[in-house]
């Protein structure tokens, strides 16, 4: 931003329309508290259907995108802010839609020379009928984040019922993937003037042994290890790869990739990249933000530095 922080009035967006609302709303509540004192002014506001009317009426000079998931995060949302012309954090339209489809980031990546997981879309009810590839494996929507909607099918398991049933709101298409063993890892990268530059690798543990939506965001679901214990050339093919990928996909200011590694088979796999990554008490990028000596206000004051919005 040209201008002084001190004097711009921020807004931060959150809540929102997706399933993953709450997460949204706590990452959105953080995010204004460590701008409180830092900007001349900061609003916060739980994005609706009248996103455009409220943005044009109370005219930030930026925007900070806490939004999660669908519309928030999938380039509705930045199609606002891009006609409203106001600064905003995190990636682009394009990017924002590609990356919010699985199919379609994997197909770029490994169009970059990235290695991803096999397996493909499918039917939601013939997922539900039978084992579209041998297990184990892992269901996910096509189109969500935060782990919403993510099953484990382990070898001798039958068929998950839940993508077949009524109830399931995330597609027709699901994503299959062959299920991983090993570590997740997962990187934080941030895009500056310079090129990406990846922070350092964390080995997530989760309590319960999957590592589903409580697993990322329940008080002691998970166990951080930073930096992740790993063998040098991994730690540092994990590192390359986030930044790689972070290119590859056109992502600006904040992202961060989740991976695998079967230390068994010595493979790395890139799970899949998220552009707008939870800013909660237990998120993963402030603590590997805090553990290269950047502090969370440090870390959403860059974040409104990096703001920017095409012309």
């Amino acid at each position: 931003m040209s201008r002084p922080l001190s004097e711009l009035h921020v807004a931060v967006l959150m809540g929102g329309l997706s399933s993953e609302r709450e997460v949204s709303l706590s990452s959105g509540r953080e995010c204004a508290k460590a701008l409180d004192g830092q900007v001349a002014r900061v609003t916060a506001i739980d994005a609706g259907r009248d996103l455009a009317q409220v943005l044009a009426e109370l005219r930030p000079d930026v925007v900070l995108n806490a939004l999660h998931g669908e519309w928030g995060e999938d380039g509705c949302v930045q199609g606002i802010l891009e006609t409203l012309q106001i600064p905003y954090t995190h990636s682009g339209v394009l990017t924002s839609a590609l990356t919010m489809d699985k199919d379609k980031t994997k197909a770029v990546l490994n169009a970059a020379g990235v290695a991803v997981p096999g397996g493909g879309l499918f039917d939601r009810r013939a997922v539900s009928a039978g084992h579209v590839i041998p297990p184990p494996y892992v269901i996910k929507p096509n189109a969500e984040g935060s782990s919403v909607g993510v099953y484990l099918v382990r070898e001798g398991e039958a068929p998950r019922p839940e993508p077949g049933s009524e109830a399931w709101t995330y597609g027709e298409q699901v994503m299959v993937e062959p299920y991983i063993a090993g570590k997740e890892l997962c990187v934080t990268v941030l895009g500056e003037p310079t090129g990406p530059r990846a922070l350092t690798v964390t080995d997530i543990t989760p309590v319960k042994g999957f590592y589903d939506y409580e697993a990322k965001y329940a008080p002691g679901g998970s166990v951080h290890k930073l930096p992740a214990d790993l063998p040098a050339p991994v730690f540092e093919a994990a590192l390359r790869e986030s930044e790689r990928a972070h290119t590859a996909l056109g992502c600006r200011g904040v992202s961060r990739s989740d991976f695998r590694y079967d230390d068994v088979k010595d493979v790395l796999v890139l799970l899949e990249v998220n552009t707008q990554p939870g800013m909660t008490p237990t998120s993963l990028v402030p603590e590997q933000a805090a553990y290269v000596g950047m502090s969370y206000r440090d870390l959403v004051r860059w974040m409104v530095e990096d703001a920017s919005c095409p012309r």
